[in-house]
């Protein structure tokens, strides 16, 4: 799984202290690659979620161990989180 987090403080003036971060997560979903495209028929693999064949970084980061297709034939699901904290000085 792939985690980014992104702060901003871009907001800031002198009465508030605004600060929110963003944090999003990927995953890798089923594999849709069409190993029957070339015959003109539609057959998937039956592979649910994709496993890194090695570690980040590496090009076997890319590779699933499940099924052996390319990360980019897994559906990719992007969850996004934004934190705001909010304080105020009186």
């Amino acid at each position: 799984m792939k985690k980014v987090v992104r702060k901003d403080d871009s907001n800031n003036n002198g009465s508030h202290t605004n600060s929110s971060s963003t944090v999003t997560r990927v995953t890798y979903g089923e594999c849709q690659k069409n190993h029957a495209a070339n015959i003109g028929g539609y057959a998937v693999d039956g592979c649910r979620e994709f496993l890194a064949s090695g570690e980040e970084g590496t090009e076997a980061a890319f590779t699933c161990a499940c099924c052996g297709c390319h990360r980019s034939f897994h559906r990719r699901e992007v969850q996004t989180e934004v934190v705001s904290d909010s304080s105020s000085s009186n």
